[in-house]
């Protein structure tokens, strides 16, 4: 299929959208498929003008300040993060030009050898991806782990130095990249949970919850979490000639993988799942050990030994792993309260999450909610939470829901945005705490408001914390 497609590309005129993350990686690509290239981006700033030149150097045509469809297109390969009714994709579809997305381009251009492992789901994905790629390494695989963890999937798919590519890719697929795929059909592929986000994006949550579905693509081994009805229905309407394992927190049935006493155990990929299970890993061995990131590993198992690895490198790979910055991350211990950086739970789903693995709890949250609602989050927390320390733009949708469901809560709001905001925030939560206690920064909001991103968020939380012991 690579190289009917690669050759095809010979002479073509590509409009690639987007000069983002992917956008680069993606040109270069095309350049050595021998594509004529034109990137075309609605900004014009520095930042985008030092990639243009960079581009335009290597033979691309870069248009910047513009979202026009390029009048010869023929193919248009666009950035996850573009709307589908942005001007440029709806005008391809209206001349009956096909648009892909990033991981389309890679799936037609990877070897044919290559095994691909995906993973999607609101949550989770980048600990999963981590994980599996540690035991299929463990399992002695030549794998790597693509996508929203550091390395572009276009670029694991073409020849490296040494003229080869990894053997397996461990996934990790965005529900923008689903949307735009068509052809893609993993090995093996998990939806780990879902709950509503982006909804801006696909427009509500029957679409965004089709576009994680097309995961389960025909041929393709369905992983699902027992414990999400939406994981459990996209696994269902997936390949029904394919199989369906299942992983969840309690005893697995046959077919299934799950948790006995303190052993991860696997009753589906055995030679009789009936009257025999093979034990993987112990709870201790999953960093830290809460529900969700068991979870995150038991999924990673699933996949891992859906590819054939054995079962030592389900334990020898989680004792690889190292969980991803600002994911339940321990800070520091101050006067008996302990200090944890979840500044990824960008999410409720997420932060609801961190909650349940603490008890008692001084909650940080707040920033940007785009437009999710938080009643749950905070009803199902409620006994869990000594107070909350609240930040950001959207804290008043917080204390609307703390005040009606967790009235028992000490409340503290911190309305300062500049440099010291989260000295103020981590010094109410000090305040706040008491011996034994867990400051837990899970947002449930994206952090664009007052920081440049969630890592950042995160580390100003961390020195601030570290500060406290000076």
């Amino acid at each position: 299929m690579a190289d009917g497609f690669e050759e095809g590309l010979r002479g073509r005129p590509v409009c690639v959208a987007g000069l983002g993350v992917s956008g680069p990686p993606v040109a270069r690509a095309l350049l050595a498929c021998g594509a004529r290239v034109t990137v075309v981006d609605g900004r014009d700033d520095a930042a985008s003008r030092r990639a243009a030149e960079e581009l335009r150097a290597e033979g691309a045509r870069v248009v910047l300040g513009s979202d026009a469809l390029p009048e010869d297109t023929s193919l248009v390969v666009t950035s996850p993060g573009w709307r589908p009714d942005a001007p440029l994709l709806t005008a391809a579809a209206g001349a009956g030009i096909e648009v892909i997305g990033d991981v389309e381009l890679a799936w037609r251009l990877k070897p044919a050898d290559q095994v691909w492992l995906a993973v999607t789901g609101t949550n989770g994905k980048t600990t999963t991806v981590r994980m599996l790629e540690a035991m299929l390494r463990a399992d002695g695989r030549d794998a790597l782990a693509v996508g929203n963890v550091g390395t572009p999937i276009i670029e694991a798919v073409r020849p490296g130095p040494d003229g080869t590519c990894p053997q397996v890719l461990a996934v990790e697929l965005s529900s923008f990249q689903l949307h735009w795929s068509s052809s893609v059909r993993p090995q093996a592929a998990a939806v780990l949970n879902l709950a509503p986000d982006h909804l801006d994006w696909h427009g509500g949550f029957d679409a965004y919850a089709e576009a994680k579905g097309r995961i389960y693509a025909r041929g393709t081994v369905r992983v699902a979490n027992t414990a999400d009805e939406h994981s459990v229905r996209l696994a269902s309407e997936g390949d029904p000639h394919t199989p369906l394992v299942g992983f969840g927190p309690g005893t697995p049935r046959p077919g299934e993988l799950g948790v006995v006493e303190d052993l991860l155990v696997d009753r589906a990929f055995v030679d009789d799942p009936v009257h025999t299970a093979e034990e993987l890993a112990a709870l201790q061995d999953v960093r830290p050990a809460a529900p969700h990131q068991v979870a995150n590993a038991l999924a990673a198992a699933a996949l891992a030994r859906a590819a054939g690895a054995a079962p030592k490198a389900v334990r020898e790979g989680l004792a690889a792993f190292g969980p991803e910055p600002h994911r339940i991350a321990p800070v520091a211990t101050v006067d008996g309260v302990l200090y944890i950086d979840d500044s990824k739970a960008t999410n409720a789903h997420a932060a609801g999450a961190s909650l349940a693995a603490y008890e008692p709890v001084v909650w940080i949250a707040g920033g940007l909610l785009k437009g999710a609602e938080v009643d749950e989050l905070v009803r199902s927390a409620a006994p869990r939470l000594r107070a909350a320390v609240l930040l950001g733009r959207d804290r008043a949708e917080l204390r609307r829901a703390l005040d009606e469901h967790a009235p028992e809560a000490d409340v503290v709001e911190v309305a300062e945005t500049g440099d010291d905001a989260m000295d103020r925030v981590v010094a109410e939560a000090r305040a706040l705490a008491r011996e034994g206690d867990t400051v837990l920064l899970a947002p449930a909001a994206a952090s664009m408001d007052m920081f440049t991103d969630y890592n950042a968020r995160g580390d100003r939380f961390a020195e601030a914390v570290r500060r406290l012991r000076a």
